[in-house]
């Protein structure tokens, strides 16, 4: 199959991936009445919680899986990984403005991710990156099928794992704030004021790194 039918089926199964994933959240929100994240704090269950721990890790599996069996070398796979979460992650944000006009825009607040611990960031913070990864995947992959092989050198590596520990702290330095905690008090943890500055170094070194990796002969 032709690298571009191999992108444009991967992007297919991101979008509709992205469909499901936005349902569920609409039930869950229609469930426990949530009209606002900030607003609304539902009552802890643990069983729930588990359940959605769970979610995430098959949401991260699945898009991993597709990444490696439409990939040759574990270069073109995890390309393909990092396109199919790019339009997943993109689309989630789509849909679920469609099914009820939410996100009103981009600056809005979410809980992004549960994996260790609540990940809080605004919505164009998690769409930024997404844009970052489909165009690396995309390079990575287009170097492959020029036959040519990425190596990574070490000041790459550690630039990108730099930039990317920098995004994690802005998204959890809410809940590593209090630490340590048990799950009821992560739960009910909100976001204080997002800090761009640690975002945006983490995403420009991250950026960057990925652009040099991809770009090499």
């Amino acid at each position: 199959m032709k690298l571009t039918k191999k992108i444009l089926w991967i992007g297919i199964f991101a979008i509709a991936m992205a469909f499901l994933e936005a349902a569920v959240v609409v039930y869950l929100r229609r469930l426990y009445g949530i009209t606002d994240l900030l607003l609304h704090d539902p009552q802890f269950d643990p069983q729930i919680a588990g359940i959605e721990l769970g979610r995430e890790l098959a949401t991260l599996l699945m898009l991993l899986s597709v990444g490696w069996v439409t990939g040759i070398r574990i270069q073109s796979r995890i390309g393909f990984f990092l396109i199919a979460f790019g339009v997943w992650d993109i689309f989630y944000y789509i849909w679920l403005n469609v099914f009820i006009g939410w996100p009103k825009n981009l600056l809005d607040p979410d809980l992004l991710f549960l994996i260790p611990l609540p990940w809080w960031g605004p919505v164009i913070a998690p769409i930024l990156i997404s844009l970052f990864m489909i165009v690396g995947g995309s390079m990575t992959v287009i170097r492959e099928d020029q036959e040519h092989i990425i190596h990574i050198r070490i000041f790459e590596g550690i630039t990108l794992l730099i930039g990317i520990l920098f995004m994690l702290y802005a998204f959890m330095q809410d809940a590593l704030s209090i630490l340590p905690a048990n799950s009821i008090q992560l739960s009910q943890l909100m976001p204080s004021q997002f800090n761009w500055v640690v975002y945006l170094v983490g995403l420009l070194m991250s950026g960057f790194s990925v652009w040099r990796i991809a770009r090499k002969p």
